[in-house]
């Protein structure tokens, strides 16, 4: 059976990189109908931050990633989180002493930090090898116990990157168990995906060179490993470099606050370094099930493109029906929409629809809908077609369209009739009148269809509006 993990850390947020690695795992699992994991590992106590945990299911849940075993799901391969597992770790610690392949380090974090800056100085990488204390020493809690490696040049098969291999130098007597009495994340995870049967191990580019440490361990344990799947770094929007928490990526969950759709967020990550071989742009969870496969990524670094996650999230968002368009606006409007009728704020979503790129842009493209904007000349001064006009006949034309108006029913199709029929009677083009109009109704840059907006907005506000720019030229 197939059985994939999702390990992360609970050090704080989920940026786009971390999750991508549990949707394809999710995805693996399904595909053969195998069993997806949920693991927290929190060995790092230093780094974990509060709630974390939680958030982390969050961040699943909020993409329907659901694990079949994992925290608050029972599965016959638990405890999930490894500091529950402490000790099942000693256990297979004291395996390894026991073959002699693991022995204490009783020196301290001073005089280890003293040998890795004098490597650093040489320009040498730091390795441990085969130490040994002057007299032979139990180990003891509070004392590191490293892993007694056997160096030797390691070529394995990678799913996604082939063929890859490292000289014996790359490997080292790493810590096994820290001075705390919590695993490393070298050890704990290679006994975990034993015991839990993890069938493929999915992670990113930075664990490669440690792969040897872990092959190394796992003939010390007599263990079989598992199949590994290297996935291409996520790149930043200038993909100069990985995207990192350090450098701003935003977390998943903001995203998800911002107003993009659970399926616009899973068709884009899962295209960041994934392709099926099509011209297909957008996918649904099922299709991605469906048609997911490890021989389809792809080995190079995928580039975060906020420009196609806006395309993909507009699209979508513009074949919602309208009642899931409601449910997903209601939280954005903003506050002046409050004593507006349910119908009328119908209109509105159903205009800003075509325009929308995610939600949370729904205050600023609406706000003239609900409430009178400042008067700005300066949106007539800066338009290059509108500006060189004498202001007289801007009056004249507000005018004229503020008489003609006045005889239509403002409904969407007359006011568009009424609205053509001014551009043959002033012999303008759009780009003047109806820019000049839409100005005068919205005070805003750009606004969605004119005889649209105008039938939202009514008669009675319209020519008030009108009037007042009128008057301001």
């Amino acid at each position: 059976m197939v059985r994939s993990r999702f390990a992360p850390s609970p050090t704080g947020y989920i940026h786009i990189g971390g999750i991508r690695t549990a949707l394809f795992a999710f995805l693996l699992a399904k595909k053969a109908q195998g069993r997806f994991i949920l693991r927290i590992e929190d060995t790092d106590k230093a780094r974990e931050s509060e709630g974390a945990d939680q958030h982390i299911i969050d961040c699943l849940n909020a993409l329907s990633l659901a694990y079949d075993e994992g925290p608050k799901k029972r599965g016959e391969f638990g405890p999930y989180i490894q500091s529950e597992r402490l000790d099942i770790y000693k256990e297979w610690a004291n395996k390894l002493i026991a073959s002699g392949r693991a022995y204490p380090d009783p020196r301290t974090k001073e005089e280890l930090d003293a040998l890795r800056d004098q490597a650093k100085a040489s320009k040498q990488a730091f390795l441990i090898r085969n130490f040994r204390p002057q007299e032979t020493l139990d180990w003891q809690p509070g004392t590191l116990l490293r892993f007694k490696s056997d160096p030797k040049d390691y070529t394995w098969h990678d799913e996604v990157m082939g063929e890859l291999s490292f000289p014996a130098s790359s490997v080292d007597d790493f810590v096994l168990i820290k001075s705390d009495g919590f695993p490393t994340y070298n050890f704990a995870h290679v006994v975990d995906d034993h015991l839990m049967q993890i069938s493929h191990v999915l992670r990113g580019q930075e664990f490669v060179s440690s792969v040897p440490n872990y092959l190394n361990l796992h003939e010390a344990l007599k263990i079989e490993h598992p199949l590994y799947a290297t996935l291409p770094h996520v790149l930043n929007e200038q993909g100069n470099k990985k995207l990192s928490k350090r450098d701003g990526a935003k977390d998943v969950l903001e995203y998800v606050k911002e107003g993009y759709l659970e399926e616009a967020l899973v068709s884009f990550i899962a295209t960041l370094g994934w392709n099926d071989g099509t011209t297909q742009e957008i996918y649904n969870l099922d299709e991605l099930v469906d048609k997911f496969s490890l021989a389809r990524i792809q080995r190079s670094g995928a580039m975060l493109d906020m420009k196609r996650l806006n395309w993909i999230n507009g699209s979508l968002i513009r074949q919602l029906d309208e009642n899931r368009l409601m449910d997903k606006i209601k939280n954005y409007w903003p506050a002046e929409a409050k004593d507006y009728p349910e119908e009328y704020k119908k209109r509105v979503a159903k205009a800003l629809q075509q325009r929308l790129k995610y939600f949370a842009e729904t205050p600023d493209l609406s706000l003239f809908f609900f409430k009178d904007q400042p008067l700005n000349l300066e949106l007539i001064e800066k338009d290059k077609l509108l500006g060189p006009i004498e202001r007289q006949t801007l009056k004249d034309w507000l005018s004229l369209s503020k008489e003609r108006l006045s005889q239509s029913d403002f409904s969407e199709n007359d006011l568009s009739d009424k609205l053509n029929g001014l551009l043959k009677e002033t012999n303008q083009k759009p780009g003047v009148l109806f820019s000049l109009l839409r100005i005068a109704v919205t005070m805003v840059p750009s606004s969605p269809g004119l005889a649209e907006t105008m039938s939202i907005l009514g008669q009675d506000v319209c020519f008030k509006r009108i009037d007042a720019l009128a008057a301001a030229l």
